[in-house]
Order: structure tokens, then C-alpha cells, then sequence
């Protein structure tokens, strides 16, 4: 019998293999109307019925799986979709959507020597001789999930028709082009209005998109022929999108009125913030901030996970013991506390994870943020505003009038908030906020550097935590290996910690697109400041010798506390190294 995609075919095929009973397989074919046989690929109608596959009873014959078995059975690739690693713009130009979707067909790889194109009917193959006059290239063919090639299908080229029709919409102008090269360009360049429906499309594709992908920025980045859209991802990088220029320019204004900045200024950097919903209907915050480049406006939206609010320390990467000691410090009555790391290494989510545990009705929260990142109904929370006068410190002094008992400060850059921050201590309250320092340490010789007395660092300062992000390997297909004693000894040195008896490395699957890794938690250098530290505060302050102090008091550095997590299996040795690399010397 001919082989095909239709469901008796398919469903004969899986008896005879021992994968579905005859007696099911009989009914589903009779019961099937013809509507349901026109709309659901034979595959999609079988894994709806979420049947155990007899030859592997531990398994279900999910789409997947039905998929995977359908490319063997045909001798083709099982494809599975990566969208940002696809060039849609070039996937889409090779055949319109009709004619995709009239043979569930659709081109997902151009390179100048073959184009791939994905197919859900293996069999079913009297357009390929059209399509290979028409692109005369080797074309190679590749199985895909019916339901995820219909739905990416849906989604390519929808987003390439609001890109096609934005441009075509475009109004001819010579004026209040934000590019170096505007005379060489002049007369050539068009705008697009940023109320146009194809950009408000494209906007919302771009966010909706986002989300979905678990990034935690988008950036918009203009250059000299056309824009890029990228997305970071645990904590990496990723090409999303090329946009015309034109169309560029109409997506910076559209996000810049829903973020209520100044459209007509392009000169000046700005911030604003977006609120708006996830497929699942959760709200999402966004801080925007804008910034003029050689080519336009850059823009960069931060997405704060919704989920923030509601995690506990552990969740965020808290060892045991990191908690109890942060716990014994936010619980202080009065004093100051500091977070520290660069910028992205989650510093604002534990500020605010903290703030959630302590704010009880009983007690008065108050927060100066630059700009407010999270609103959160719980905070009294007020917002750095430099064109009225209102910084940091002025914000401070307006809380102290507020009859606070709980102070979260966004960042402490110079004395004059350093000072207000310490006057808020010595008056009876606790005091929050965030340092740009490399480790827990050097958070004093940064105060020290602004200007702050030694003697009121240690009258107020209760404790400091250093903290990185690491990425975390996707528990899905993480696998374990030999342990490379040599790189352990790299990560752990000088210390004598023993080393664990296996670790695992990243390998890649559909769950972690294929990178290894799923998600971020935190690496923490927790210094609580005790009396022999408090010594060591003086005029005359010694970084070298503070450290070393502190590591004696039971400080753990960041790389010991990378390598705890590489011991756990939660990630690896390079991952730790790149974001703490061994620097102290005993």
C-alpha cells in the first residue's frame, strides 16, 4: 500500500508497528468527520487522543513523539522550530502565504546554496517541481509539528506583511532625520507614522514575542541601512530581527509614546516605564530608556518578571546559611544595608524580594528609585525626578518627614546621599539600597572614596552582599561527566575545598534551545559587618587586609559560592568563572 499522510494510512501504519490497538485505531477512523479531517493534519487528530504507545509503554503519543516517528518512517529530518534563529524576512519572500498555507509547507532556512523548506506531509510533494523553477536552488526538505509549523507560519507572516505595509505607507521627508550620515542620505529616507496600524502590530508582535522567549531586555538598535532587534536571554545576547531604518524610526516613536516620553525629543537620553500583559493575561512592568547613537535613537526596554514579588530567597539562589544571615540583617531595627554588583546582576530583585518579606502592615515602607521599576501596592514608592530638583538625597530627606521605618534607596552615587542615607540610620531607621562595587568589600572602600567618615561606616553599616547571576543548566538534558581537576582547581584557588564527585555539562535540547541552559539564580557574597571588621574601619583603610578579615570572619567569596552551585549540579565550572573569577589570595 502507498504510504501517505491520511489517517487510515497513518493509523494502519502504528497497529502494524505495535504502537496503537486496532480495536481504537478502527474507531477513530470511523467516528472522524470529514470537517475534522480537512482542518487537523492525521498526526494532530491521534495526539489529541493522548494514547499510551504500546511499544514503549513509559511514553505518550504526543504530537512530538508522532512527529519524530512520521520523519523516520519518511527518511526526512524532524525539524524543530528555533524562531530567533530563523531569518523570517528572507523565509517569507520565497512564496506567499497562500501558497504556504495551501500545502502546509514553509521555507524556514535560505542560505546561497539551498533553501530548507518544512513539510507535514512527507508524501505529498507535486509543488516541489514549481517551486525549484521558480527559486532554482537545491531545495532540502525537513518534517515538522504540524501544529507549530501552522502556528509559526501564522505568526512569519503576519509580522512580514505589517513590516511590507509599514514601508510601503511611508511619507517622503528631508526633515528631522536622527542620523550622522542625514545630508549623504537627504531626499532618500522616508518616516512612518508611529500611529500606523502595521507598526502598532509590529510593536505588539515584537513585545508578545519577548515574552514568550523569556527574554529579559529588548533592544532596539538603529544602524546606518537598517535597524536591529535583539533580545537578551539568560543574560546572553540573541538577533531577533532586521527592520528598515524607516520603520526603525516609526518603532522608537511608537514605544516611546506608550512609554509617555517626549516623541519630539531625540537629542537627549530619556526613561519611561510600560505596563502591559502576557498572552496569559499577566501584568508586566517595563522600564524604557532611550539613548542617541550615531544613527538614531537606541532604545532598551527591561522586563521585570511578574513572579519577582512572589518568590522567596531560595529561589533566587539563597544557600541556607546566605539566608539566615540576611535574614539576621534586613530584621535589624535600624542600620544600613548594602547590595553591590554591576549592572544586570539582579541586585533590584533582591532589594525588592527583601522589601515584600518586611512590609507588614505594622510597618511603613518607603522607597526613592530611579526610575521606580516594580509598583507594588505594599511600597510607599517615590520616584527620582532631576528636572524638579528631586534626587536622591532631597527624596531621602522628604522620606525622613514620612514617618518611615523601612527606607529602600535605588543607588547611593554620591556623598551627599551617602550622608542622608546615614542620618536616616542614625535616627532609628533600616536602610536599603545598592552599591557599583566588584565584591562585599569594596563596598567600604567606595564609601570611604565619596567622602564618608570611617567612624559613621561602622556606626550604620550592618552588612554588605555581593551577588552575580549564573546561568543554571536545563535539568532536561544536562548530563553528567568527569570531573576536570584542573579547572576545579582554577575555580576554587587557593582553598582547599574538596571537590565534588561528578559534575555536569550543558548539552542542549528543545526546552533550552538547544544552549544547555534554562534560567538564572544568584551567587551571593554575604559580609555581615562584626566587631573585628569594625576595627578594621579606619582613616587609613586597607582594602587587602579588610578582605582578608573578612574571608576569616566566614565570609565566602563569590567563586566559592559558584562552586557550591557547580558541586549541586546546577551549573558549570566556565559559568562561575566568567562572572567571578578567582581573586583573593588567603
Amino acid at each position: 500500500m502507498k504510504k501517505s499522510c491520511s489517517l487510515e494510512s497513518i493509523l494502519g501504519r502504528l497497529v502494524e508497528q505495535g504502537m496503537v490497538e486496532a480495536e481504537k485505531a478502527r474507531m477513530v477512523s470511523s467516528l472522524a468527520s470529514a470537517k475534522d479531517r480537512k482542518q487537523l493534519h492525521a498526526l494532530e487528530s491521534i495526539a489529541s487522543r493522548q494514547w499510551v504507545n504500546l511499544a514503549k509503554p513509559s511514553q505518550y503519543l504526543t504530537l512530538d513523539v508522532l512527529t519524530d516517528w512520521l520523519a523516520s518512517e519518511s527518511g526526512l529530518k524532524h525539524f524543530h522550530f528555533d524562531p530567533l534563529k530563523m531569518d523570517v524576512a528572507s523565509c517569507t519572500s520565497l512564496m506567499s502565504y497562500a501558497y504556504a498555507a495551501r500545502f502546509n509547507i514553509l521555507p524556514v532556512k535560505v542560505t546561497p546554496g539551498k533553501v530548507t523548506i518544512a513539510v507535514t506531509d512527507p508524501y505529498k510533494t507535486e509543488w516541489l517541481e514549481e517551486i525549484r523553477r521558480i527559486i532554482k536552488q537545491p531545495i532540502d526538505l525537513v518534517l515538522a509539528n504540524p501544529q507549530q509549523l501552522k502556528n509559526y507560519a501564522l505568526e512569519f507572516y503576519s509580522v512580514s506583511k505589517a513590516m511590507d505595509n509599514a514601508g510601503s505607507s511611508q511619507k517622503e521627508q528631508v526633515g528631522n532625520v536622527q542620523n550622522i550620515e542625514q545630508l549623504i542620505k537627504l531626499g532618500k529616507t522616508g518616516s512612518v507614522d508611529a500611529d500606523d496600524q502595521h507598526i502598532v502590530s509590529i510593536v505588539d508582535w515584537l513585545m508578545q514575542y519577548a515574552f514568550s522567549q523569556r527574554a529579559s531586555d529588548i533592544h532596539i538598535e538603529p544602524r546606518r541601512e537598517q535597524g536591529n532587534v535583539r533580545f537578551r536571554i539568560d543574560g546572553v545576547m540573541h538577533q531577533v530581527y532586521e527592520i528598515p531604518a524607516n520603520i526603525t524610526a516609526a518603532v522608537t516613536s511608537r514605544i516611546k509614546i506608550m512609554g509617555r516620553l517626549d516623541v519630539a525629543e531625540k537629542r537627549k537620553p530619556q526613561d519611561g516605564r510600560i505596563k502591559t500583559l502576557t498572552p496569559e493575561g499577566q501584568e508586566v512592568e517595563m522600564r524604557l530608556s532611550s539613548m542617541p547613537t550615531a544613527f538614531g535613537e537606541k532604545l532598551v526596554l527591561r522586563i521585570f518578571d511578574p513572579e519577582v514579588l512572589v518568590r522567596d530567597f531560595a529561589d533566587l539562589g539563597f544557600e541556607s546559611k546566605d539566608s539566615d544571615a540576611w535574614n539576621q540583617m534586613i530584621r535589624q531595627p535600624f542600620g544600613i544595608i548594602l547590595v553591590t554588583g554591576p549592572t544586570g546582576s539582579g541586585k533590584t530583585t533582591t532589594l525588592y524580594t527583601s522589601l515584600k518579606h518586611l512590609a507588614v502592615p505594622e510597618v511603613n515602607v518607603c522607597t526613592i528609585e530611579d526610575p521606580i521599576e516594580l509598583v507594588e501596592p505594599l511600597f510607599n514608592q517615590m520616584q527620582v525626578q532631576h528636572n524638579i530638583g528631586v534626587g536622591f538625597a532631597s527624596g531621602v530627606k522628604t522620606l525622613l518627614r514620612q514617618d518611615p521605618d523601612i527606607i529602600m534607596i535605588g543607588e547611593i552615587r554620591d556623598k551627599e546621599t551617602a550622608e542622608m542615607a546615614i542620618q536616616a540610620a542614625l535616627t532609628g531607621h533600616l536602610v536599603l539600597s545598592t552599591l557599583h562595587t566588584n565584591d562585599a568589600p569594596s563596598a567600604v572602600a567606595r564609601l570611604t572614596e565619596i567622602g564618608v567618615p570611617p567612624y559613621l561606616i561602622s556606626a550604620t553599616l550592618l552588612g554588605v552582599v555581593a551577588q552575580r547571576l549564573i546561568r543554571t543548566l536545563c535539568p532536561h538534558c544536562k548530563k553528567p561527566v568527569e570531573l576536570d581537576h584542573s579547572q576545579w582547581g582554577s575555580l576554587i584557588k587557593p582553598w582547599t575545598t574538596e571537590p565534588p564527585g561528578s559534575v555536569y555539562q550543558a548539552t542542549g535540547c528543545l526546552e533550552c534551545r538547544q544552549t544547555g541552559f534554562l534560567g538564572r539564580k544568584g551567587i551571593y557574597e554575604m559580609m555581615p559587618l562584626s566587631d573585628e571588621l569594625k576595627q578594621g574601619i579606619t582613616q587609613d583603610f586597607d582594602l587587602y587586609k579588610f578582605r582578608k578579615q573578612a574571608i576569616k570572619g566566614g565570609m565566602r567569596p563569590l567563586n566559592l559560592a559558584g562552586a557550591q552551585k557547580v558541586a549541586k549540579g546546577l551549573t558549570t565550572i566556565q559559568e562561575v568563572l566568567k562572572v567571578a573569577p578567582p581573586r583573593y589570595d588567603g
